[in-house]
């Protein structure tokens, strides 16, 4: 039976029954469907998708699965047609070769990609706490963008078995599969993230209090200007992105020496911290010519240890209303 067919004169659920047993799912949807798109713009948009088609169908819901499942099944059947007119969101590191020397010319921003784009955790917060490990497993930035190198099959039957723990026979129910095909796919989807070695979820992170410290330190150096300041901060091994440059660097001396040589000027940026893909994040405003200062993008860090392994910043400017209110400007 086609739960999401559109329907002619049928009585559609009251809008108090339909939320009190669907939205407590909102936020773990959101987050299945950033996975399997890696843009929480057009998470959002499927999501909204995914609850219009299951007020259409609701009164023909059986209960014969949980609420919970049928919303899955919904929402990765229109991911997965979404998919289809739409190509993979990488990182600059998913492109090319990183530089280990800063003074190599660097690209043109590059608008044309569909760049993978960072998802504030605040979006993932439910009441049920159960909801709240469901909608955040997995969303870690090195994993998502491990993911876009999966068919969007393989991200699919992954993140339903391995993520959100389905079993074998509820996902091949929902794909509309055999169990056969949904262990093939799995099988292809390990092998083929595998290749693609560790990702940051095994690196080991400090304690809060470490990581607010290294947080408060790195906004210290960052607003100062002082590379010296950085150097203590950064693994030996740490790696720079920041999409839409394709552009990156490897390796503590290129990094500052491209952060001293072109980003840090005193009093240009200001940053607020915040939290994204389960890492800590800043929000980052640029100082204009008028001394405001604007909206410039998002950079997440993955932290090991007690050092900064890596730094995305994600210059886009679009991006900083999805993290909530811009602070009042600054002259």
């Amino acid at each position: 039976m086609d739960l999401t067919a559109p329907r002619e004169n049928v009585a559609m659920p009251s809008d108090t029954e339909f939320t009190a047993l669907a939205e407590p799912f909102r936020p773990e949807l959101l987050a299945h469907c950033y996975r399997m798109l890696g843009s929480i713009h057009d998470a959002e948009d499927l999501v909204q998708e995914t609850y219009v088609r299951a007020w259409r169908g609701f009164d023909r819901f059986e209960g014969r699965s949980s609420v919970r499942r049928w919303l899955y099944k919904i929402a990765t059947m229109a991911c997965l047609t979404a998919l289809e007119a739409r190509s993979r969101r990488p990182l600059p590191s998913g492109l090319g070769a990183p530089s280990d020397d800063h003074r190599v010319a660097v690209a043109d921003r590059e608008p044309s990609v569909p760049w993978l784009q960072p998802a504030p955790d605040a979006l993932f917060r439910a009441a049920d706490p159960a909801a709240i490990v469901a909608g955040r497993t997995g969303v870690r930035l090195a994993f998502i963008a491990a993911l876009q190198f999966l068919s969007a099959r393989q991200r699919a039957v992954l993140t339903l078995r391995d993520v959100l723990a389905f079993r074998t026979a509820e996902v091949a129910e929902m794909l509309g599969t055999t169990t056969a095909a949904v262990d093939s796919a799995l099988r292809r989807a390990r092998a083929r993230l595998a290749e693609a070695g560790p990702v940051e979820d095994e690196l080991a992170e400090p304690d809060e209090r470490t990581r607010r410290a290294l947080l408060d330190g790195y906004v210290d150096a960052f607003t100062r200007a002082d590379p010296d300041a950085l150097v203590s901060l950064l693994r030996a091994d740490v790696e720079l992105e920041m999409p839409p440059i394709p552009t990156w660097f490897t390796g503590r001396p290129a990094v500052v020496g491209f952060l001293a040589a072109r980003v840090l000027r005193r009093d240009r940026w200001r940053m607020v911290p915040t939290r994204a893909n389960g890492q800590p994040a800043l929000v980052v405003h640029k100082r204009t010519d008028d001394g405001r200062y604007a909206p410039y993008g998002i950079q997440v860090l993955t932290v090991s240890g007690d050092r900064i392994a890596r730094i995305t910043a994600f210059n886009d400017p679009g991006l900083v209303r999805t993290f909530g209110p811009a602070p009042a400007p600054v002259t």
